[in-house]
C-alpha cells in the first residue's frame, strides 16, 4: 500500500481514549491502513472510560472496528520487533492521541522502552511527521519542558483543547473536532468539523 495512506496511531494511559479510538474509526473509514499501538495503561483506560470488554484485545478490536473498509494492524506494546519499529518501514506519520506525560517524556528523551515510544523515535530520526496530542492538567514544568524539547525538533503539539465557535452539541462532537485538527495537521482532507468562516461563506452563496 502506499506509505501516503498508512498512519502509525498510538492510545496511551492518559484519560480521553475516546480520542484515540475516533481517530482510528475516521482513518478506517477514509480506507487508510492503520498501525495500531495501545499501552497496558491505555487497554484500562479504554475499559473503564469506554466500558469494552478488553480480555481479547484483538477481538476487542475486530468488534470496534472491523466492519469498517480500512484495513487495521495491531501491534502488542512490547514487541520492538515490529515493523513501526524500523524505520526502513515506510508510513505517512504517526499519531499518540492521548498522550500521557509519561509517554511524553519518554519520547523527549529517546529512552524508547517500548513499541510507541520506538515508534515515535523512527519518526524523529527519519525526519517523519508525529504529533503527540498531550491530556494532562494541570502541566507543572517538567510537562511543558518536554512539550517544548519536542516542538523544537519539529514534533506537532495538539493538546486535548476542543474548540467552541462550531457550536458542538454534544461530546461526539468535541471529540471529532479535536480529531480533525490533527488529520489537518497532517495534511488529510475531512469534513468533522465547520470551519470559521464556512458559514459566511454559505450565507454568500
Amino acid at each position: 500500500m502506499d506509505k501516503a495512506k498508512m498512519i502509525v496511531v498510538g492510545i496511551t494511559g492518559a484519560s480521553g481514549s475516546i480520542y484515540g479510538v475516533k481517530l482510528v474509526e475516521t482513518l478506517l473509514g477514509m480506507n487508510f491502513l492503520v498501525h495500531l499501538v495501545v499501552s497496558n495503561a491505555g487497554w484500562r483506560v479504554i475499559k473503564e472510560e469506554l466500558g469494552w470488554n478488553t480480555s481479547d484485545r484483538e477481538a476487542a478490536l475486530q468488534e470496534h472496528f472491523g466492519a469498517l473498509p480500512g484495513k487495521l494492524v495491531y501491534h502488542p506494546i512490547a514487541d520492538i520487533g515490529a515493523s513501526i519499529a524500523s524505520g526502513s518501514f515506510l508510513t505517512h506519520g504517526m499519531i499518540v492521541m492521548p498522550c500521557s506525560m509519561g509517554t511524553l517524556s519518554s519520547i523527549a528523551n529517546g529512552t524508547s522502552d517500548n513499541l510507541i515510544a520506538r515508534a515515535a523515535d523512527v519518526m524523529l530520526k527519519e525526519g517523519r511527521p508525529l504529533v503527540l496530542v498531550p491530556r494532562e492538567t494541570p502541566l507543572h514544568a517538567i510537562h511543558l519542558e518536554n512539550m517544548l524539547k519536542l516542538a523544537r525538533l519539529g514534533v506537532r503539539m495538539i493538546p486535548a483543547m476542543p474548540a467552541f465557535y462550531f457550536g458542538p452539541q454534544t461530546i461526539d462532537d468535541l471529540v471529532a473536532f479535536l480529531v480533525g485538527k490533527v488529520l489537518d495537521s497532517l495534511g488529510i482532507e475531512h469534513a468533522l468539523f465547520r470551519r470559521w468562516g464556512d458559514q459566511d461563506e454559505q450565507q454568500g452563496e
